[in-house]
């Protein structure tokens, strides 16, 4: 265990060097286009928050939870055998998978997360922008049930953060599918279609390691040759200031939470899917000025740059 995680703190250097030399390979050799703003904008998100958020702002909204959790647990499962390992791997990737999926249809989670879908291209320095409130979010909960059955916290987010760093090779578009494997594993061709904005196949293919989830909870899409994949939000974020990309989405949510008419709405604005908007009954006529209604109208439903919704075309928001 202590191996894994010294090889977990060097990690990080030997990604972005292997990301520095795809940018170099795909710009000087085969003379494609590479946006270097934006592998310096997710350069410095990744190092700030593993130098300065992680290290000086480390609070986590879930730790109570998880130490109760482990205080109260069922069982106690040693991890000396082949097995108990086995499901470790397989119990994190499903924990991944709902951490995912909520990321992408619960605002409050989408905030954070909406970071790592804001590149517009898909390369392995996109891998490595994931925002610098992740912790606040508590997005730990999603691993306390595991916890809860007798998995040693430190090992569970070990396993997380080794599902993480498989996840570096799937950011590319030059690794075509791979045969077989595109039946049991996340592949570069599956998270391609994550991570494309397109509406047929957006909020697709959660899976970490495995794809298998996806087959069995009905969020699997295939990459088709017919329909080349859009990157991005749905909404393009062209900004590649680090400081915009970290928080734009959060900015929008506190603005639709200032426009909340009840507690109701507010409460919706923070657990219902990015798109969500509150229902405008027709208004009298107002001020021609006015940007947000159309006289006589009900008020429209307005995109946020972060639209992204399950495949259709009026949305908002690794």
């Amino acid at each position: 265990m202590r191996q894994l995680v010294q090889m977990l703190q060097f990690a990080l250097p030997v990604v972005i060097a292997i990301a520095t030399l795809e940018g170099f390979v795909l710009a000087v050799v085969m003379r494609r286009s590479y946006n270097w703003r934006a592998y310096f904008a997710s350069l410095a998100d990744a190092l700030g928050r593993q130098y300065i958020i992680l290290t000086f702002l480390s609070l986590s909204l879930a730790a109570p939870a998880i130490g109760f959790a482990w205080s109260h647990r069922l069982f106690t499962v040693p991890l000396d055998t082949v097995v108990a390992v086995a499901v470790l791997v397989i119990g994190q990737d499903f924990s991944y998978y709902w951490f995912h999926r909520c990321s992408h249809r619960v605002r409050w989670f989408w905030a954070t997360h909406a970071v790592h879908h804001s590149s517009n291209e898909l390369n392995f320095a996109a891998a490595y922008r994931f925002g610098w409130t992740g912790r606040l979010t508590g997005v730990g909960i999603f691993y306390v049930p595991m916890i809860w059955l007798g998995f040693e916290p430190g090992p569970v987010f070990i396993a997380s953060a080794l599902g993480l760093l498989y996840q570096f090779w799937l950011h590319t578009e030059w690794i075509p599918k791979l045969g077989w494997l595109e039946y049991l594993l996340n592949t570069p061709s599956h998270h391609r279609v994550h991570h494309a904005a397109n509406p047929e196949y957006i909020d697709r293919n959660y899976g970490g390691i495995f794809i298998v989830f996806d087959r069995l909870f009905g969020t699997f899409a295939v990459e088709r040759d017919d329909l080349p994949c859009r990157y991005g939000l749905v909404t393009p974020l062209r900004s590649n200031n680090p400081i915009i990309i970290a928080f734009h989405e959060w900015a929008a949510l506190a603005r639709d939470l200032w426009r909340a008419r009840s507690w109701r709405e507010r409460l919706a604005c923070l657990i219902a899917p990015p798109n969500w908007r509150p229902a405008r009954p027709s208004v009298a006529p107002l001020a021609a000025d006015d940007p947000d209604h159309a006289v006589g109208t009900a008020a429209p439903r307005r995109e946020t740059a972060t639209a992204r919704i399950e495949g259709k075309p009026a949305r908002a928001g690794p």
